[in-house]
């Protein structure tokens, strides 16, 4: 992947900027995210990103610093679409696990986050484990406010629900991103009745 720095000086907004700060972010990610699904991570720069999405490269500079910035924003704005696409917040702990799991399936059924996990997993490791970044943040607080929620129904034991999300972010984190070596020796559905098996337990009062 080419990271480039921002060029210098001023520059006076570009007419690709004015259809709205919104929509020349959506058109950037959604390019970044088909050159990344198509080519790797290593097509990815801020020449191609600006070009597949028809703006210029001062456009993407406005917004991130280099490729490696892009591709983060992309990797959070895919996480919080498989958020949304798991519906809406959890009331109690089987619905909490139930989620989690379908989270794992949508994860894996995404073009972008498949493609990067067949041929890329390293990308994973950098902005996975070696810190924790806007993408973990943002199912942290997903899986945070489901598990307050549950606490309040009684179905989760009382603690403290950002530390219990970091718990269970692990350990689906790990079947996840462990889907396709540990599905030579246990079956998808296994894996999956298993992972459930074990954020319940984790859970449970």
């Amino acid at each position: 992947m080419t990271i480039r720095n921002a060029p210098s000086g001023t520059h006076s907004p570009p007419p690709d900027d004015q259809d709205g700060a919104d929509h020349i972010e959506q058109r950037l990610l959604a390019a970044a995210a088909e050159i990344v699904a198509t080519r790797g991570t290593r097509g990815l720069s801020v020449t191609e990103a600006a070009r597949a999405a028809g703006v210029s490269r001062p456009t993407v500079y406005r917004r991130w610093e280099s490729a490696d910035d892009v591709l983060r924003a992309l990797i959070a704005h895919r996480m919080q679409q498989v958020i949304t696409a798991v519906g809406p917040r959890a009331a109690d702990r089987a619905a909490i696990v139930d989620k989690v799991v379908r989270f794992g399936d949508l994860f894996h059924a995404d073009r972008l986050f498949g493609r990067l996990l067949d041929t890329e997993p390293e990308v994973f490791t950098r902005y996975a484990f070696q810190r924790i970044g806007r993408s973990q943040r943002v199912v942290l607080e997903w899986l945070a406010a489901n598990i307050t929620a549950a606490q309040q129904g009684g179905t989760v034991r009382a603690g403290s629900a950002t530390d219990m999300a970091v718990m269970v972010l692990l350990v689906s984190q790990s079947a996840v991103l462990s889907h396709k070596t540990v599905t030579t020796v246990i079956e998808v559905g296994a894996l999956r009745t298993e992972l459930a098996h074990a954020l319940d337990g984790y859970l449970r009062p």
